[in-house]
């Protein structure tokens, strides 16, 4: 008998610590797109409602939302008792310009980028301060540090002294300090490999007429050495220059080779995330937009297997439409930027670059007269496939930068 108290008892625990669980996964706030469908993953006889609008029996979870604006919903669990509050910003379905066009970015950080460490004159004067790759340094003896210029300057005056070091680890602001080495050629270093900016060649996906702001990439710009989303204060979108086209093979991705010296600026940069690069446009005139074509975006459960196109830009100054397969659909990943598996099937981009390849990187998607997505990855083993992103996510993430 006591025994099967135990066993019983660990069946209780389980389940309590099963809905603990899937209450706490569950967002604070949501944004959806008019005509998303709610779906929130919940554990049996969990129920959502609307605090003002819905009837006490109504469950929201899985239905079709219409309604523009703030809802707030109230997770509750058999109707009896409220768990959870999560607020739901619901946007208005919008329309965009698919581009395709291939851009430029210079992205320059908030303080200096720590990507690195190395001995001076066989000393480690770093040692045990704390600071770690992917840190961002922001003051020096409470010297605000924009740039490696700066922080240079500041080390090299420091004729040696120790120096107050204000950092960013983690989202944390930090206090350390460091003793400059003073070098052979008369310098003092710190023994930091840092960078204040980041620049890139990719695809322009979209503009939106109504906020004259843009959207590209679909994925965000990581550091090469420390392989962290680049946390950046600003930047400029820039007119490029292709000068190259490596063509992928199986196991060996190609890309687009281009240069941003002598570019014309384009637009601001406001924010690098994981589902791309956002900001604002500064003139229209500037992007020839010259018969485009203004397309409504579609929700994903729009999207269908099958025929799509993609437009990019492989020649100055000439973009093109080529036919791709939409294979499957991860209708329900709001995680990643990986929401499409696709497939070039183009007989002409396969020949000029043998499937999806670098610089690729946001060529918007088009089906069934709506934009739908735009290009992420290619595989590496299979040139011809890869990964592409919602249209409808690129659209809340930029919903998202703007009330930031």
């Amino acid at each position: 008998m006591n025994i099967l108290k135990k066993v019983l008892l660990i069946i209780i625990l389980i389940i309590i610590y099963v809905y603990v669980c899937n209450i706490s996964m569950l967002p604070n706030s949501i944004i959806l797109m008019q005509g998303d469908k709610l779906n929130l993953t919940t554990a049996l006889g969990l129920i959502v409602q609307d605090e003002e609008a819905m009837e006490a029996s109504s469950n929201l979870n899985n239905s079709i939302v219409d309604k523009t604006g703030k809802i707030d919903l109230d997770i509750k669990l058999f109707d009896l008792f409220s768990l959870k509050n999560v607020t739901v910003n619901v946007i208005p379905k919008t329309t965009v310009i698919p581009i395709g066009k291939a851009i430029g970015m210079k992205m320059y950080t908030d303080g200096v980028l720590v990507v690195g460490m190395s001995e001076i004159e066989g000393k480690k004067p770093y040692e045990n301060s704390g600071i770690e790759t992917g840190d961002k340094i922001i003051k020096i003896d409470n010297n605000v540090i924009d740039n490696t210029d700066e922080l240079i300057a500041c080390v090299n005056s420091s004729n040696g002294k120790s120096l107050e070091i204000q950092y960013i680890s983690n989202n944390e602001e930090k206090t350390t300090k460091i003793e400059p080495v003073k070098t052979s050629t008369n310098e003092y270093k710190l023994g930091l490999w840092v960078r204040d900016a980041a620049a890139g060649v990719g695809t322009l996906t979209f503009y939106e007429p109504s906020t004259g702001e843009f959207g590209a990439l679909g994925h965000g710009i990581n550091d090469v050495d420390t392989l962290e989303l680049i946390d950046i204060a600003s930047g400029e979108l820039v007119t490029t220059n292709i000068v190259d086209i490596v063509k992928g093979e199986d196991g060996s991705p190609g890309e687009i080779r281009g240069t941003i010296e002598n570019g014309t600026t384009l637009g601001k940069i406001y924010k690098n995330t994981s589902f791309g690069i956002y900001g604002g446009i500064d003139s229209i005139a500037k992007l020839n937009l010259v018969n485009s074509q203004e397309l409504e975006v579609a929700n994903r459960d729009e999207i269908k297997t099958g025929k799509a196109e993609i437009l990019c830009e492989l020649e100055n100054g000439k973009t093109e439409s080529y036919e791709i397969e939409i294979q499957r659909i991860f209708i329900d990943n709001n995680e990643n930027n990986k929401s499409m598996l696709i497939k070039v099937t183009d007989e002409e981009l396969i020949q000029k670059t043998g499937g999806i390849i670098q610089g690729m990187s946001g060529a918007p998607i088009i089906q069934n007269g709506k934009f739908i997505g735009a290009v992420t990855h290619v595989l590496v083993n299979d040139a011809k496939s890869g990964y592409a992103v919602f249209g409808d996510l690129m659209i809340k993430q930029m919903r998202e930068v703007d009330n930031k």
